[in-house]
């Protein structure tokens, strides 16, 4: 597989659909990109702490508005962010040393109490096989205890910000009417990450913790969402997508794997290799999960990882998918037109 095949052909068919799929109404989710920055914190603007708090709202309702989301301050921030976490986790292990401030402890709390509702919240007898209407107590229940979620989290320094920010996470879960979850989901607890390095709850040093620790433990909690609540993909592309559900832990666990010695691209789909470092690889991770949940030849049910491994090192796997989320993610209608945009990552002409 060339460099310019790992950045991931579209389906001209499932172009064609999303496409019209742009004018639902529909509400959802999120997704974002560009101009990289110098830090996970910083913008060309600098700190944000100054501006004022707005509930974030929708912008985006049809295919002509992506120019505007691609030339906005949020598609900037965002795919700034991105790429700067994308280098600050390259070559380093999970289990690595690196920062861990009393903030990413206190998210990693946050993420293990959202977690144990999944437990109060079991899944209803109902006669259809997927959607467990048992989500949307669940979503409702995060829904009315966010703002004090995240004030547990970063303090009563940012109060003006966490209604704002709140939002983000609320919408990180899935979608509470058609109980489901996908790369918009993702790319909304991304957004929440990035609006705290943002205001600065986050700083710098947090940038390798704020992927390796916080959103690892994300991935876990969804994960459980997904499997509990038999949540519907969103959006997805079947064989032909990366994944049913994820994309960011692929994007950033490539990352890890720059320089490896051992671990090749044509190495993650040997058993001993995934078993073996899945803990400290999010790759990996999701390819001891995929395997766990599937059945079948991997080469059948994860064709598109399946042409990954045909790429010779990690560098030109890492940079593909880089072009491939900006295409598959954040150049998608159906996926943007459900981001909410507010102050902090706002529609507005970034300069």
């Amino acid at each position: 597989m060339s460099e310019e095949e790992s950045a991931a052909p579209s389906n001209e068919q499932n172009a064609a659909s999303e496409e019209s799929q742009c004018e639902d109404k529909d509400k959802d989710q999120i997704n974002a990109a560009e101009k990289p920055t110098d830090t996970p914190n910083q913008s060309e603007g600098g700190s944000e702490t100054s501006k004022k708090s707005k509930i974030p709202v929708k912008e985006i309702f049809e295919p002509g508005d992506l120019k505007k989301w691609e030339q906005s301050e949020a598609y900037r921030d965002l795919v700034g962010f991105i790429t700067a976490i994308n280098e600050a986790v390259k070559g380093k292990k999970i289990s690595d040393p690196y920062p861990v401030s009393q903030t990413v402890e206190k998210l990693l709390v946050m993420l293990d109490k959202m977690s144990s509702w999944i437990d109060e919240i079991p899944p209803v007898d109902q006669p259809q096989r997927f959607g467990n209407k048992a989500f949307r107590d669940f979503f409702k229940r995060l829904k009315e205890n966010a703002e004090t979620l995240v004030r547990e989290a970063i303090g009563d320094k940012f109060e003006d910000f966490i209604p704002e920010i709140s939002v983000y996470l609320v919408e990180s879960v899935g979608n509470d009417t058609r109980i489901d979850y996908g790369s918009g989901h993702e790319l909304a607890f991304a957004a929440f990450l990035c609006c705290l390095f943002k205001i600065e709850a986050l700083t710098e040093q947090d940038a390798p913790a704020a992927a390796l620790r916080v959103f690892e433990r994300y991935l876990q909690f969804v994960r459980k969402l997904q499997t509990v609540y038999r949540m519907e993909p969103a959006g997805s592309h079947g064989v032909w997508s990366l994944d049913d559900f994820q994309f960011l832990p692929f994007l950033w666990g490539s990352s890890q794997l720059l320089g490896h010695r051992r671990i090749l691209p044509k190495s993650f789909v040997n058993p001993d290799i995934y078993e073996t470092f899945a803990k400290d690889y999010m790759f990996l991770g999701c390819i001891k999960y995929i395997n766990q949940v599937k059945t079948g030849p991997f080469a059948e049910h994860s064709n598109q990882l399946w042409n990954i491994s045909g790429v010779p090192n990690w560098e030109k796997v890492n940079s593909g998918f880089i072009k491939m989320y900006k295409v598959e993610v954040l150049g998608k209608c159906p996926v943007i037109q459900h981001f909410l945009f507010g102050n902090l990552l706002s529609i507005k002409p970034a300069t």
